[in-house]
C-alpha cells in the first residue's frame, strides 16, 4: 500500500468572546480532532485567540486561556468567531478592523451562536446568507434589515459561515469536513461523539412543537404553530379556528384542556415572550417594540408586560446585564 503524501494542515482559528458559549466552542473544535485522529493524519490545526492574550471566560465561568491576541495573528486560513451572553451590546472596532483584514487577505470567516452579529457589525455577512441562534433572530433581523437571515441550523456561503451555536457547531464542521475530505470520514467523527446522523442545514433550530409543548394534537399544534407565525399583527380567535377547521368553542376547549389556558392568554404570552427579547435584544424603541408584537399602544403594551413580568418595559431595560 502506498504511503499517503504528507499534507499541510488546515487551520482554524477561535476568537472567544468573552461570555461565549462552552458548548458551541468544543462542539466545533472537537470535530477537527476526531477528524486527525481517525483520519490517522494531521488534517486540521487550530488557535484560541483573545482581543487582548488573556483568558477569557465563558458563559459557564470556565476560563479558556488562548493561544494569542489578535495581534499574533496575521494570517490564517479559517477564523470561526464564537460568542453567547451579550454579543449584541458589544463594540469593538479594533476587532472589527481585524476580522476585515482577515477577509481582505482571502481567510475564510465564520460564527457560531452570536458571533454573527461581529461579522454582521464588520460588514462581513452583506450579500452572504446568514443565521443565528434562535432566541436572537428576531433582534438580529430588526438590528440588520439589509442581510439575508435564515432560521437555518447554520449557513456555508462561499467563504462566509455562520452557524445557530450548541449542538449545531458540531454538525456545520462535521459538514465542511465531508465536504473537504470526504463524507465518510465525517460519518467516523460523527460515531464518535454517538451522533447518529449529521444534521443538515434545513434541519429545524428548535425543538419540533409537539416535543416542546408536550403535545400531540395536530389541529392544537398548527394553531399554535399560526400563533407563531403571526405575532405582529395578531389573528382573531375566529380567523385561527377558521384556518384550522374548528369553532370557536372547540379552539376554547382544546386549549384549555392540553395547555390550561384560553387561546387569547397563550397567545399573549408568546407575545410577551417576543417582546422581551426584543426589549433584551435590541436598541428599539418601547413604542417600536410594542407594535411589533401587536399591541395597539406603548400603555397597553407596558400594563400587560407589567401584569405578566412584574416589571415594565422600562425597567426591563434598566436591568444590568
Amino acid at each position: 500500500m502506498s504511503e499517503l503524501r504528507p499534507i499541510e494542515p488546515q487551520e482554524f482559528g477561535f476568537f472567544l468572546h468573552p461570555q461565549f458559549s462552552l458548548l458551541a466552542f468544543t462542539s466545533a473544535v472537537e470535530p477537527l480532532r476526531a477528524a486527525n485522529r481517525m483520519a490517522e493524519r494531521r488534517l486540521y490545526s487550530w488557535k484560541v485567540i483573545s482581543a487582548d492574550g488573556r483568558s477569557v471566560t465563558s458563559s459557564s465561568g470556565i476560563e479558556v486561556a488562548p493561544d494569542c491576541g489578535i495581534e499574533g495573528v496575521e494570517r490564517i486560513a479559517n477564523l470561526t468567531v464564537v460568542a453567547g451572553l451579550h454579543a449584541h451590546i458589544h463594540e469593538d472596532k479594533r476587532v472589527y478592523g481585524w476580522l476585515r483584514k482577515l477577509a481582505r487577505q482571502g481567510t475564510r470567516v465564520g460564527a457560531v451562536s452570536t458571533g454573527s452579529y461581529f461579522l454582521a457589525r464588520a460588514g462581513l455577512l452583506d450579500g452572504c446568507r446568514c443565521t443565528i441562534h434562535w432566541e436572537n433572530l428576531a433582534a438580529f433581523q430588526e438590528d440588520f434589515p439589509h442581510l439575508e437571515v435564515t432560521s437555518e441550523l447554520f449557513e456555508i456561503d462561499r467563504n462566509r459561515f455562520t452557524c445557530s451555536g450548541g449542538t449545531a457547531s458540531l454538525d456545520l464542521m462535521l459538514s465542511l469536513i465531508a465536504l473537504e475530505h470526504g463524507r465518510d470520514l465525517a460519518t467516523q467523527v460523527a460515531d464518535q461523539f454517538i451522533h447518529e446522523r449529521i444534521r443538515d442545514a434545513h434541519d429545524l433550530q428548535r425543538m419540533p412543537l409537539r416535543s416542546r409543548l408536550g403535545i400531540s394534537h395536530p389541529k392544537l399544534l398548527k394553531v399554535v404553530e399560526i400563533m407563531e407565525a403571526n405575532l405582529e399583527e395578531p389573528l382573531p380567535r375566529s380567523e385561527l379556528a377558521r384556518r384550522t377547521g374548528l369553532s370557536s368553542r372547540q379552539l376554547e376547549r382544546l386549549f384549555r384542556k392540553y395547555l390550561g389556558r384560553t387561546p387569547t392568554r397563550h397567545y399573549l404570552e408568546l407575545r410577551l415572550h417576543r417582546a422581551r427579547t426584543l426589549l433584551i435584544q435590541t436598541s428599539m424603541s418601547i413604542l417600536d417594540v410594542a407594535l411589533a408584537c401587536g399591541f395597539v399602544s406603548a400603555s397597553h403594551f407596558s400594563k400587560c408586560y407589567r401584569e405578566f413580568f412584574a416589571k415594565t418595559p422600562r425597567e426591563e431595560r434598566s436591568q444590568p446585564v
